[in-house]
């Protein structure tokens, strides 16, 4: 190999490593942020979005444990099983054992390492707190670490709502 033939091996490592760099640079430019500590970009919501969440939390409670079924719950709660132990003396998986877990206050499990979202959160699961947070676990309880999507639809809510009550020691009674 003579000299001409590795300058031009090096001259194509300076400029791709120029072009990454520079690619890097104009980026910079172009996208000037205003407080430099932020690492990502905002992206708002539609209004509509957010309006339709805090709609679905206020619901009445009653009414929807109404169209709730126990058998229908069971078989919802398939997709929590994955990293919830429901079973009277079941232990941790991924996330808390939800043995007694209706109107147990929130992070109160001791053998389990919750987010500091739910660990100070100071509320208990309530009727109307478990049915928020299975909306969307990620905008109710902000901050926290599950990694749930949610339950849309009112009937899976309520029957998994009604399963979890069932779930228990002392069941509670329906509002």
């Amino acid at each position: 190999m003579n000299s001409f033939e590795i300058n031009k091996i090096i001259t194509a490592i300076l400029v791709t490593i120029l072009v990454v760099f520079g690619i890097g640079k104009l980026s910079n430019i172009i996208f000037d942020k205003e407080d430099k500590n932020i690492i990502a970009y905002k992206v708002e919501a539609p209004e509509g979005l957010e309006v339709q969440a805090s709609a679905e939390a206020s619901i009445d409670i009653s009414a929807l444990l109404a169209i709730g079924d126990i058998a229908h719950g069971e078989k919802q709660f398939k997709k929590c099983k994955a990293c919830h132990s429901i079973k009277q003396g079941g232990g941790n998986k991924i996330g808390p054992k939800l043995w007694n877990v209706m109107f147990r206050p929130v992070g109160a499990i001791t053998d389990y390492k919750y987010s500091k979202a739910l660990s100070t959160y100071g509320k208990e699961w309530s009727w109307e707190e478990m049915n928020g947070f299975l909306i969307k676990p990620s905008t109710w309880i902000k901050g926290n670490k599950m990694g749930f999507a949610g339950l849309k639809n009112e009937k899976d809510r309520a029957s998994v709502l009604l399963y979890l009550n069932q779930n228990s020691d002392n069941p509670k009674t329906l509002p």
